[in-house]
């Protein structure tokens, strides 16, 4: 959980669940007091705590009186905190602007103690209503946090902002947990570590605390460190309910004085703290967060605006999720499908889009572990208690509640948006066609999920027109009885595909076929190999050679027409012979075809042209063409060209070695082989000269 809690609040929480108890009750209640406030304090060591400075108001119901403090007594830190302080001011946090982010979540749990305890009529004051209120003096160069929460007494300051990773959140959790009545109370509370409040230190080189514990008739305390060892503890007059921080601001770290910085700090990680926030005066927490709110209770327009927020974009989504959980894990989510894929305008690849939230506090923006890559494209917030955090919150742990998020989550947008699919065939086409290769993506690499994607993908079909896309599952669902396979087509484009030699046998056997378009789709096909105990067959491999021969078969056809002239099989075999010798290394064998075809031979058994392509760009070379693996031709004996070849070699060796060779070059062609068609220029012409003389 956050490791936020407003020492304060939790010393208030304790105290008043527990008044005047045994020594070991108060110490409890101090601890969970100060955890509430300085929890979130001791948790974040990398924050910036701004000291306060006496020329900054300490606004109180009495009146405008700034704390008096009294003659105080000096403490040493207990065992191993001055190294501990150390780390947590130079080591633990990468980025110092995340103090702001600690504070304020301290101050939120110190905030929400105090709403929780007059909710079940603690006897509790409170002087002003709650909120968080930072001051900058850039002069005096302090930064003031102040809240109106539950704030502390003396032993719990001690115990919280004595002791490092002592959470008094943790501890008032744990209370509020073991109690039925208030046990889902305990869940909107953020601090559990303990070292937030010491982030202040990254920035500050002393810090001041002003409080004074909600319970009745409390006193006033002030706590103040310059965090090298020791500390000062002081009562303190005219200070109100609540907890004020004040940081000195160290001269590396005067860039924190700046208003509008601050204010895009707590933008970026606060903006969602259920408390107002303001600074100096002004409100800085505008944005409601949505994920917390009921599915039916949001309107199209909140829609748009927090999508346009939370995504830095000026689009609208073409599709929006809310959902919500409570187990196995505690969820709350609002995801977005944008309506443009900035990866195809040109732009770089695009950062993961869902920013990871424990309690409507920033943890992680752009969260690289929260979803599957192939995701990237979903923008939103995700936000569960349930997260196992490090000391800084920065890093979560690869642990299996991590993994187990990530695992709900993935399932759950592609149930999402299969659901889309079903709903409205033509909107999701138009996703599609913007993001279908993230599917496509998925499909390569998600393999916990490969088959539930696998459903999403869609493409288009030889039986239909060209701009209509059928899923995996709608072509199943459409074969023939007798039909095993899938057949898929990678070509070009839909003409080339129609137009080819690979194609016509399917077309005769009324046999619908895919035709995949985009260059991943190859890679996609050899990735899922089958779907639905339906095998993904090529039409130009072998396999859908033995298919083809198996229906012409049962069918009684012939592979071609039979009114035509046609060699003998002595005259084939002869004649295959021939090719196989003069037709050199790039082919291993020549045979009769078992396809119905018009053309006079095809390739078949040969690499994969995406594949070729890949191997071409990993060379570095574009202008050496790639070499060739050794394919098998197939011919049609009953083609004129064929029959016309095998006199033609008896009469003019040499001009039907040119024909044979022409012939290869064209299926090749025919199969997307060939790198260079040029090279046959020279050739074609001298079989044209031929042919005129």
């Amino acid at each position: 959980m956050r490791q936020i809690s407003l020492r304060s609040t939790c010393s208030r929480l304790l105290g008043a669940a527990a008044p005047a108890a045994s020594p070991v009750h108060a110490r409890q209640a101090a601890s969970r007091f100060s955890g509430s406030l300085l929890a979130g304090n001791a948790k974040r060591s990398n924050g910036l705590v701004l000291p306060l400075t006496r020329s900054v108001r300490f606004y109180t119901a009495e009146a405008d009186k700034e704390p008096a403090v009294q003659s105080g007594e000096k403490h040493e830190f207990k065992a191993e905190t001055k190294k501990l302080l150390h780390i947590v001011a130079h080591s633990l946090y990468s980025q110092r602007e995340v103090f702001v982010r600690e504070l304020i979540s301290n101050a939120s749990d110190a905030l929400e103690k105090l709403r929780q305890l007059q909710a079940t009529s603690e006897d509790v004051s409170s002087e002003k209503p709650l909120g968080i209120d930072i001051a900058i003096d850039a002069d005096s160069k302090t930064i003031t946090f102040q809240d109106t929460g539950i704030g502390m007494n003396a032993e719990e300051l001690k115990e919280n902002l004595g002791t490092i990773a002592r959470s008094g959140s943790k501890a008032y959790i744990e209370k509020m947990q073991s109690s039925d009545e208030t046990k889902d109370a305990a869940n909107t509370i953020v601090g559990q570590f303990g070292v937030g409040f010491y982030s202040a230190f990254m920035v500050g080189d002393k810090i001041t605390v002003y409080t004074r514990s909600a319970k009745p008739d409390s006193e006033g305390y002030c706590w103040d460190s310059d965090g090298l060892g020791s500390y000062t503890l002081s009562k303190a007059d005219n200070v109100p309910v609540g907890t004020k921080i004040t940081i000195s601001v160290k001269d590396d770290a005067k860039e924190f004085l700046d208003k509008d910085k601050l204010s895009e700090i707590i933008k970026k990680y606060s903006n969602f703290v259920g408390f107002p926030i303001s600074v100096n005066g002004e409100k800085v927490n505008t944005v409601e967060a949505l994920w917390t709110k009921s599915k039916n209770s949001i309107t199209e327009e909140e829609h748009k605006n927090f999508y346009r927020f939370i995504s830095h974009s000026w689009d609208d989504p073409m599709y929006n999720l809310v959902y919500q959980a409570d187990g196995p894990l505690s969820i709350r989510s609002i995801l977005y499908a944008p309506s443009k894929n900035p990866e195809e305008m040109g732009f770089e690849r695009t950062k993961p889009g869902v920013n990871l939230y424990s309690r409507k506090v920033l943890i992680m923006p752009n969260a690289e572990k929260l979803l599957p890559e192939w995701l990237r494209f979903i923008k939103g917030v995700v936000d569960s208690e349930d997260l196992p955090l490090n000391l800084s919150r920065e890093l979560l742990q690869n642990g299996p509640i991590i993994m187990r998020l990530k695992s709900i989550m993935a399932s759950r947008i592609i149930k999402w948006l299969q659901d889309e699919a079903n709903k409205d065939p033509v909107k999701y086409g138009k996703f599609f066609k913007e993001f279908g290769v993230y599917v496509k993506e998925g499909v390569c690499q998600d393999t916990d999920n490969q088959k539930s994607i696998a459903k999403l993908l869609r493409f288009e079909v030889s039986s239909k027109e060209s701009k209509e896309l059928v899923s995996l599952d709608e072509y199943v669902e459409a074969m023939p009885e007798k039909q095993e396979h899938i057949y898929f087509f990678c070509t070009p484009n839909r003409k080339v595909g129609i137009d080819s030699p690979y194609y016509e046998p399917f077309k005769k056997h009324n046999i619908d076929v895919l035709f995949l378009h985009h260059p991943l789709d190859e890679f996609v096909m050899g990735r899922l190999s089958e779907f639905n105990g339906k095998r993904l067959i090529s039409v130009d491999s072998k396999e859908a050679g033995e298919a083809l021969k198996k229906l012409s078969d049962e069918a009684g056809e012939e592979a071609a027409d039979s009114s035509k002239t046609v060699l003998t099989k002595e005259e084939t075999d002869e004649l295959t012979a021939w090719m196989r010798d003069n037709m050199g290394m790039q082919v291993k064998d020549v045979k009769v075809s078992d396809r119905y075809m018009t053309y006079p031979a095809i390739v078949v058994d040969f690499e994969s042209p995406a594949v070729r392509r890949m191997m071409k760009m990993m060379a570095g070379n574009t202008d050496e063409p790639m070499p060739l693996s050794p394919c098998t031709v197939e011919i049609n004996p009953r083609d004129p060209v064929i029959s016309g070849l095998f006199a033609l070699k008896g009469k003019d060796e040499e001009l039907a070695r040119k024909v044979a060779m022409q012939l290869l070059d064209n299926a090749l062609i025919a199969a997307g082989l060939l790198d260079n068609p040029q090279s046959m220029l020279k050739r074609l012409n001298e079989i044209l000269a031929a042919t005129v003389n």
